[in-house]
């Protein structure tokens, strides 16, 4: 079966847990908590039910149905576990990030200025920081706060900012 369109990655499964066939997975979604939440995941082409998933120190422990073992659990070390985006509901004025990879960054009062293409995400916390690589291969880092990101259109693949002064220098 190949990948259905709307997939995410969720997290990567790094580790066999105990005895059960009980993996250990690290969450790339927004918490270990949403992720423990899933029922079904998308792991080798397949769809696999989630028997059980708890959360332990930022990490998941997860028991997928059809593994029982250690041994049988150790063959999905490495492995990507997928969700579909509709199994998800985002709030209002919240994206994946997958989808704000690649977008490309204009100013708000010039459309014609493009600062560069958004390359990473991190998450502080407090708020996430665009990354920004300019023309000139240069990474500059945008908060991601209403006063400077005007807009964001995912389908137009564009983010618009107004950066506050003395932002880029």
């Amino acid at each position: 079966m190949a990948m259905p369109e709307n997939m995410l990655e969720a997290g990567k499964i790094v580790a066999v847990h105990a005895l059960k066939g009980e993996v250990r997975v690290e969450p790339w979604c927004d918490s270990a908590e949403l992720l423990a939440d899933f029922e079904e995941l998308f792991l080798d082409g397949e769809w696999v039910t989630i028997e059980r998933a708890r959360v332990q120190k930022r990490m998941v422990i997860m028991k997928i149905e059809g593994y029982n073992t250690p041994e049988e659990a150790h063959k999905l070390i490495g492995k990507i576990l997928y969700l579909d985006r509709d199994q998800l509901e985002l709030e209002e004025g919240t994206y994946f990030i997958a989808d704000l990879i690649g977008m490309k960054v204009v100013d708000a009062d010039d459309p014609e200025k493009v600062y560069g293409t958004l390359t990473e995400v991190s998450q502080t916390g407090a708020n996430d920081i665009y990354h920004v690589r300019f023309a000139d291969g240069v990474t500059r880092y945008v908060p991601a706060i209403p006063q400077v990101v005007v807009k964001t259109d995912v389908e137009g693949k564009t983010m618009v900012i107004r950066p506050l002064k003395g932002l880029f220098e």
